[in-house]
Parts: C-alpha cells; structure tokens; sequence
C-alpha cells in the first residue's frame, strides 16, 4: 500500500480517534502522497519544487494538519507537522490541557473515552456521545452509557490548592475507572 519513499510518521491523537499520518516524499521524482490510516488524501506528482508544504485535514472534524518540507543541507530535508495551526507538540501539550483520554474495557472491547473540558462533549472510539450534564453539591456529572453499562464523568474541584484546578474522574457502573 504504501511506497518505499515514506520519510515521515507521526501519531496524532484526536478526540475522535488516533490518526497515523506517513508522509512520502520521492525526492528524484518530486512525488508527495500523505497518508492517513493507511488511506492516500493527498497525491502531487512530478513536483519540481521539493521544499514548501503539503495541508490536509485529519478527523471527522476535519482539523487542518499541514507537512513543513525544509531542505537542511544538500539533498537532506526536514518535516515538520503543524496540527491545528500549532506545532505537534503544542498541539499535544494544549490536548493535554484540554481533554482527558481513559482507556477501558468494556465487555471484552477495548475503548478509548476522550472528555473535552470546555465544551464537555465526551467521545468513545471516534462517536460523539449522547450525554446529560447535572449540577451536584461538589461539581457537575455528565452521565452516558457504554453498551449496558452506565458511566459517569464527575468534575469538582482540586480541593484546597487553587493549582490543582478541576479534576474529572470517569465512573462505570459506579467504579473509578484510571486515566491513560
């Protein structure tokens, strides 16, 4: 599937799932393919400039992602992903801020549940979540069910020290399930 000129691999994880992003890049023949999950989204044949960038969209909300090819020396060249509009990794330490990632089994399947802090939307393996959001005496609960089973996110305050901030724990037919 895919040729002998990928150059480049990264992992981004989105609440929707985690995407493979393979950058291949023929420097003699001037071909730019990008993979995503294996599947081609972007082809450029016979390319006569070898340095600029390559944009695409990754995810069912289809966030920009653009490729930086920069020549370093010679025939040498340097690839960066901006994801977002941010470098990876601020894009990655701004997801840390911005969600939390659990991973469980349920039932035998393993699943992944992403809670978007600002927004409170809660996916599981790349489906938004239908969910009901409830004020409680120490925070909010955002309730949703896997399968048979009934989840709760709650969020409360980090206690005493303001650092702390609002800490969210995932609940699955009442027991604490740990983060990633």
């Amino acid at each position: 599937m895919l040729g002998g000129d990928v150059v480049a691999v990264w992992e981004v994880a989105l609440s929707d799932g985690v995407y493979r992003i393979e950058f291949a890049h023929g420097t003699t023949t001037g071909k730019r393919v990008v993979y995503v999950n294996g599947k081609e989204v972007v082809r450029k044949d016979w390319m006569f400039k070898l340095v600029g960038k390559e944009t695409f969209m990754v995810g069912g909300a289809s966030t920009k992602a653009t490729i930086n090819i920069e020549a370093i020396s010679g025939f040498a060249y340097e690839y960066s992903l901006e994801v977002g509009g941010k470098s990876l990794q601020k894009f990655i330490d701004n997801r840390a801020k911005t969600t939390k990632t659990w991973l469980l089994s349920v039932d035998g399947e393993d699943c992944r549940v992403v809670l978007e802090k600002d927004t409170m939307d809660v996916w599981c393996n790349g489906q938004k979540m239908e969910t009901t959001g409830e004020f409680v005496d120490d925070g909010t609960e955002t309730h949703f069910s896997l399968g048979e089973h009934d989840c709760c996110i709650k969020a409360s305050s980090g206690g005493k020290k303001k650092k702390n901030g609002i800490e969210h724990h995932l609940l699955m037919d009442g027991q604490n399930v740990s983060p990633q």
